[in-house]
This record gives C-alpha cells, sequence and structure tokens, in this order.
C-alpha cells in the first residue's frame, strides 16, 4: 500500500521529494495536503510571483517557517520547503525524485518535463494542454529515459483512465468512457467577457477571488472538455468520434442506454470512444442526478451470464440489461493529486500515460476574424477547441488550439470555420512546434 511504501521512507529518513512548478489554484490545492504526509517532503516550489504563491501557501495552512529554506540544499538539510522563481534550478536540484508541471503552458511543460526527464526525475503534468497537443513524444521520451511521465491524479483524465484500467482488467468490452460537464451549443461562441454570466458569478466578485476569465471560458466554450478527452483516447486506445463531442444531456442513471453506438439505442456513431455528457438540458435546465463534476466508464457484457450478473448486483444498464455503467459523482482537483505523486515516486506507476496519437484538439473560429488579428490560445475571444481524430487532423492541416496562442492570422477565417496552419503565421524556429512537428510526421 502507499501509506506502507512512504511509512518505510518516512522511517529510514529518506523522504520522497518532490517540485512543483507553478504554485495556482491547482498546485495550491495539492500543497494543502502534501504537507500533511509524512515521509513526503516538498523540497521547493518554482513560480514568477512569489509574493502571490506566498499569500496562496498561507491560505493553505503552511506555516512561514516550512517556506524558509534559503536553497535547495538547505532545504533538503533542514527539511523546509524553497521558494524560486526559477523552475531550472528547482528541477536541477539535489535529491529531487518527482516533479509536479502545474503552469497550464504547453511550451513550458514540455521544456520543463524534458530537462526532469535528463535528469533522472519522474513528472506528474498538471498541464494536460502539453498532454494534448505533444503527449505521445513526452511518453516516449520518458519512458526512453527510465522516468515515470503521468497524467494528474484527481484530475478527470487521469480518473477516467483508471476506471477504463479497472474495466480492462475485468474482462469488460469498454464502450464509452468520459466526464460530464456543464454544456449548451452556445456556449461555443462564449468569450472571457461573457462567461461569469453563465456561471450566474457577478463580474466584481469574480475579481474580488481572482477567478481566471480565461480559464473558466475554456471549460464552458468545450475545448477543456475536447483537450482532456483528447489526453483520454491517446492513453487508452480509445477513438475520438468523427464529429467530436456531442455532448448528450444525460443524468447518471441513463449512461448505460444514452453512451451506446446508434444501433444499439443510444447517440454514439461507434463504440470504444470518448464522450462528455452534458448537465443541462437542450432548454436550458438542470439535469437531476448530473455528472458535471463527476467521470464514468460504460461497458458491454461480454454474454448472457454476465449481462445477467449485472442486474443481480444492481447495477445501472440499458434497457436490454447488455450495457453497464459504473461512475464516479465527483473529482477533487488538487486534492487527489499526492496519491498520483506516491504512484510515480514510489511504484514508478503513471496515473494515465498517452502512448497513441488517436485525438486532437483543432481551433474552430468563434468570430469572423481579419487577416492581421492575433489569436488568443484557449478559452479566448477567437476560437474554440474541437475534438477530432487525429489523423483526419493532421492530413486536413488543421491548426491545434494548443499552438493559436500569439499566432497571426495571414487571411480571413469564417465564423465556425477550421483554423488550418496556412491561415496563420509560424514561427518554424519555435520548440513546441518543432515537437509538434515531430508527432505529426508520423501520420503523414
Amino acid at each position: 500500500m502507499l501509506r506502507t511504501l512512504l511509512a518505510d521512507r518516512d522511517n529510514a529518513r529518506r523522504p520522497l521529494r518532490v517540485g512543483l512548478v507553478g504554485a495556482g489554484v491547482f498546485g495550491t490545492m495539492f500543497l494543502s495536503q502534501a504537507r500533511r504526509l509524512a515521509g513526503l517532503h516538498v523540497l521547493g516550489i518554482a513560480d514568477l510571483d512569489l509574493a502571490g504563491a506566498r499569500a496562496r501557501l498561507e491560505r493553505a495552512g503552511w506555516p512561514a517557517a516550512q517556506i524558509a529554506a534559503p536553497s535547495a540544499q538547505a532545504a533538503v538539510d533542514s527539511g523546509a520547503t524553497w521558494l524560486t522563481e526559477d523552475a531550472d534550478a528547482l528541477i536541477d536540484a539535489p535529491g529531487l525524485e518527482v516533479l509536479v508541471e502545474a503552469t497550464g503552458s504547453p511550451a513550458a511543460a514540455l521544456r520543463h518535463s524534458v530537462r526532469a526527464f535528463e535528469r533522472g526525475v519522474h513528472v506528474v503534468n498538471v498541464t494536460v494542454e502539453a498532454d494534448a497537443l505533444l503527449g505521445p513524444v513526452l511518453g516516449e521520451r520518458s519512458a526512453a529515459a527510465g522516468v515515470v511521465y503521468s497524467y494528474a491524479y484527481g484530475d478527470q483524465p487521469a480518473l477516467v483512465c483508471e476506471l477504463v484500467d479497472w474495466a480492462w482488467a475485468c474482462g469488460l468490452e469498454v464502450v464509452c468512457a468520459g466526464k460530464g460537464t456543464k454544456y449548451l451549443p452556445a456556449y461555443h461562441a462564449s468569450t472571457p467577457d461573457t462567461v461569469w454570466d453563465s456561471y450566474g458569478i457577478e463580474v466584481a466578485r469574480a475579481a474580488a477571488e481572482g477567478l481566471n476569465a480565461t480559464m473558466f471560458n475554456s471549460f464552458l466554450d468545450g475545448t477543456k472538455s475536447a483537450i482532456e478527452m483528447a489526453a483520454v483516447a491517446n492513453a487508452t486506445g480509445l477513438h475520438p468520434q468523427a464529429g467530436g463531442l456531442g455532448f448528450p444531456p444525460c443524468a447518471v442513471e441513463e449512461l448505460a442506454a444514452t453512451c451506446i453506438p446508434l444501433a444499439a439505442g443510444g447517440v454514439l456513431e461507434r463504440d470504444g470512444t470518448v464522450e462528455v455528457p452534458s448537465s443541462l438540458a437542450r432548454d436550458g435546465t438542470e439535469l437531476a442526478n448530473d455528472l458535471r463534476w463527476g467521470v464514468y466508464v460504460v461497458f458491454e457484457a461480454s454474454s448472457p451470464y454476465v449481462s445477467a450478473r449485472f442486474g443481480e448486483y444492481g447495477l445501472h444498464t440499458d434497457p436490454s440489461g447488455r450495457y453497464g455503467a459504473l461512475w464516479r459523482p465527483f473529482h477533487l482537483v488538487g486534492l487527489e493529486l499526492t496519491a498520483g505523486v506516491l504512484r510515480a515516486g514510489l511504484r514508478n506507476e503513471a496515473t494515465g500515460v498517452p502512448i497513441h496519437h488517436l485525438a486532437d484538439v483543432t481551433a474552430v473560429a468563434k468570430t469572423d476574424l481579419r487577416a492581421g488579428r492575433v489569436l488568443d490560445g484557449e478559452g479566448g475571444f477567437c476560437a474554440w477547441g474541437r475534438l477530432r481524430p487525429a489523423a483526419e487532423a493532421v492530413r486536413n492541416g488543421e491548426l491545434p488550439i494548443g499552438l493559436t496562442d500569439g499566432l497571426r492570422l495571414r487571411r480571413d477565417v469564417a465564423r465556425g470555420a477550421v483554423v488550418t496552419y496556412t491561415d496563420v503565421e509560424l514561427d518554424e524556429t519555435d520548440e513546441t512546434l518543432a515537437v509538434r512537428r515531430e508527432l505529426e510526421r508520423r501520420i503523414v
């Protein structure tokens, strides 16, 4: 058990040393729990805003004395934690075993992960945008270095992967897996200026609490759901549907009747796929027993014998009894991340790792975009991200949403049109683009 393994490290006075890059919301939630585990030492925290990081740590219950180490070596010697603006120095710190990457930037996640691999450090990646854009390359590079690269446990992609792995290990055929969200078709046009109305949050309150409108908008406009389901597909081997995510309104009791193929009475184009049920009916009313905060897997009985067992043990099934569903109604985000860190550091085990390139998330114009406009990335005013089969997206030259931030348009793009590589000015010297090109060449 993880508890026993960590206790052994604590008793041997050989704590599992962990570093965090990016002390934002997710990272702070992780820190609130990490300090409670004897045998886990947060060696250092790297953040460009040290004053903000200190304030968040204080809010999370960290005493000032715990973050007083003046250097990495002093942190190792004293058991305290070092705060620094220098992520590279943290990755190079003596004794570091696991790096938690939580910057939210694919470019930063690439740079930090590669540096960690070179130093024999495991990486638990909170920046799922990097997984959707570059994941299979990062997975391969970590394997070549003999270290773990893992999704962040507590975030929904890792929890979905866990359910899929459970179903597979039970000999069940996975039909569909995914998470829930709040969705209406109109949300694809949402912008940081309109997002708070959809969440029912006053602008003044959002500002007072430091809520990030762009981040919240990524969840609302469908981009984050697409990114997370791309990560799931690329880790599990599930294929995205040709039309992307349909966001069917669905209560948990109806998962087994909804997230199955059309031919079986459901809504899916195919089986062996991912889907994100909506917590809202299309008229905007909230469904009872929705899965907005949870994750699920739908599976198929292999025989009448297995189907009969589904019924005997109270499993929610479709009317035929052939398809069943298991779900987890909530996820606790960074509060659960220590479980994934311990698995990586103590068991050399990933809680989800991208090994396929089956899914991409490509940019779709939210409004008529004129030549010369600078795109503003995920959750912005210009484009939302649609889940796509990777082979088709790459062959069509569709531009991944993860590359759009800061690119200038070479020509007009109409509302609802897919943005392509030929529509934008590219910096071919950019490291992130180069790694992405490496991944795409395998398909083309």
